[in-house]
């Protein structure tokens, strides 16, 4: 752990871990009714051309205190990735991004990616780079798309192609600087041993070292591919992370198939996962729904990831 790491950033991480994490294997509280919107995928793909709401003014906890949570509070509170200055009571239909059950809040500011440079892979966790800038790590088994979705975020194929084709370099942790002041980070895929503790993972030391002693990583991103019914590989990941109080955004790829030749669609294998993951969670992690191939989800997550990153940085 970098001992030089500012105290106030580390207060910051610890209240987005609380507004994260809370209530990691707790006993999940019954699903409001009103949550059924939220599992209208076909309707979100559809209108994914979205204009982002207003961002509402943080609203006093004197107010929350006085009164009663009322049943929309709650299903936000329960359902919702309720951001660091949203007020529950305040959170309405048109303040959540299309696709996810993530709310924006005042946070939310410019989320575009103008330049990305690749700045080094490292084979250690204390080899990183140590400038202190916030970054995001992008994590997933083989074949969920993680690099189709690197390059839809950043809008340059042959970064990463180049990248893909020097020997080793995707067993390493790759740091890619974005606009030359926050950091996406590439890791190798993960994988579980074959036991009967399903949570013990074979990941390589160095890439549990990265998730342990990171200070200035603000949330993995971990995909998961909807074209297939939840994995119980990815389902022992995010219960890896949970209990390691990392926090994370369900990054759900291969979304922009409506109908399936065999199976379930995208948005059946979803709910399927969803209701896996609230058996663990009291309050749900935020997650979004992407498809390179149509580019669904791409902006809405960059907003996301803009909000999460200005909270950091204040």
């Amino acid at each position: 752990v970098n001992q030089s790491f500012p105290i106030k950033k580390m207060l910051l991480r610890n209240r987005l871990l609380s507004l994260n994490l809370t209530s990691f294997l707790s006993p999940p509280s019954p699903l409001p009714k009103s949550a059924s919107f939220l599992f209208s995928f076909n309707k979100t793909i559809a209108h994914s051309t979205h204009k982002r709401p207003e961002s509402k003014p943080d609203v006093s906890a004197s107010r929350a205190a006085k009164q009663p949570m009322s049943e929309r509070a709650r299903f936000a509170k329960t359902v919702l990735f309720v951001p660091p200055g949203v007020d529950p009571e305040d959170v309405t239909d048109e303040m959540i991004l299309p696709g996810s059950n993530i709310v924006v809040g005042p946070y939310a500011g410019h989320s575009q990616i103008k330049e990305v440079e690749f700045v080094k892979s490292s084979g250690r966790a204390k080899d990183c780079p140590k400038d202190d800038r916030p970054e995001f790590a992008i994590l997933g088994r083989s074949n969920v798309g993680k690099s189709s979705l690197i390059n839809a975020l950043v809008r340059k194929k042959k970064l990463l192609l180049l990248l893909r084709n020097q020997v080793g370099k995707t067993q390493l942790i790759n740091h890619f600087l974005v606009n030359k002041s926050w950091y996406i980070v590439d890791l190798p895929g993960y994988g579980f041993a074959r036991a009967s503790d399903a949570a013990r993972t074979d990941w390589s030391s160095f890439t549990k070292g990265y998730f342990l002693n990171r200070d200035t990583l603000v949330a993995v991103l971990l995909l998961i591919d909807a074209s297939v019914p939840p994995q119980r590989i990815d389902l022992d990941c995010a219960n890896w992370l949970g209990r390691n109080n990392i926090p994370m955004t369900f990054v759900f790829t291969k979304c922009d198939k409506l109908k399936a030749s065999k199976g379930k669609r995208p948005d059946e294998n979803i709910r399927d996962f969803q209701e896996l993951i609230r058996e663990n969670y009291k309050q749900h992690p935020a997650w979004i729904m992407t498809s390179s191939v149509t580019g669904l989800g791409r902006d809405e997550l960059l907003l996301h990831l803009s909000q999460l990153r200005n909270y950091w940085d204040q």
